[in-house]
């Protein structure tokens, strides 16, 4: 396959952007997009030039840090399914593919498509833990959880963070994330304690980094490539709802 990129080069936060074009020949089908990657970079080193800076790790749907915007489209055309995770045969022989970084003014460009998440990494600190007592560990039967419960937990304990839910959204909300971790720890028991200040917390967090706000659109949860549903935000609003009034009448 023949595959004409248009990849968007950043020497750094302050520096000015653009869309710079290359080409490869022989990109194997079976290649995964990384994979793709990985050979332009060869090819831009053994021409003495820079390769092209991105976020990648276990390659394998599972860490988040592979996020790209693939022909306006976050981690690419298939739903469920992480940029290191996309194949090249999902594109056709002579085809022109941008590639972009996560755009989001709580996402600042680091170089090239590589950009800074850590404010994820601060709504996770300003409560996404639970308050447990050091010692031996407990029996595992010891708080019951029915399966239903657990299951809900579950899915809302699969998103992994990568950030497409921000870069989809017209406003770069990201309600769906915050929402999925106080989904995951507000449902199962050990997370009760800390319920209501969590999500105020993490709402705080979330506002003060700079994510817009939610307009119930759903492009985020047509772009999650672990399918993070939005009733997750519903959830969310509840508790945070219930939070504040609780807060005032203690007050």
């Amino acid at each position: 396959m023949k595959i004409n990129l248009k990849v968007w080069r950043q020497n750094g936060p302050k520096d000015a952007g653009k869309i710079v074009d290359y080409s490869l020949d022989n990109v194997s089908p079976d290649m995964s997009f990384l994979e793709m990657l990985d050979i332009l970079n060869e090819q831009l080193v053994g021409k003495d030039e820079e390769p092209v800076a991105f976020d990648h790790d276990c390659r394998e749907g599972i860490c988040g840090s592979c996020g790209l915007m693939i022909n306006g489209q976050a981690h690419g055309p298939h739903r469920k399914t992480t940029t290191c995770q996309l194949h090249m045969r999902s594109f056709k022989d002579g085809d022109t593919i941008f590639v972009e970084p996560w755009r989001a003014q709580a996402f600042p460009i680091i170089k090239d498509l590589m950009v800074d998440r850590g404010s994820f990494d601060a709504i996770i600190q300003s409560g996404g833990f639970i308050s447990v007592n050091t010692g031996s560990a407990p029996d595992a039967n010891e708080i019951p959880i029915s399966t239903d419960v657990s299951n809900e937990a579950m899915n809302a304990a699969e998103c992994i963070g990568c950030g497409a839910c921000v870069a989809s959204c017209k406003n770069a909300s990201a309600m769906l994330f915050v929402s999925a971790k106080v989904s995951h720890m507000g449902t199962l028991p050990q997370g009760q304690p800390e319920r209501m200040k969590r999500v105020q917390k993490m709402v705080q967090t979330m506002d003060e980094a700079g994510f817009g706000n939610c307009t119930n659109t759903s492009a985020c949860e047509v772009e999650c490539p672990k399918g993070i549903s939005v009733t997750n935000i519903a959830k969310l609003n509840a508790d945070y709802l219930r939070s504040t009034v609780a807060s005032e009448v203690d007050a």
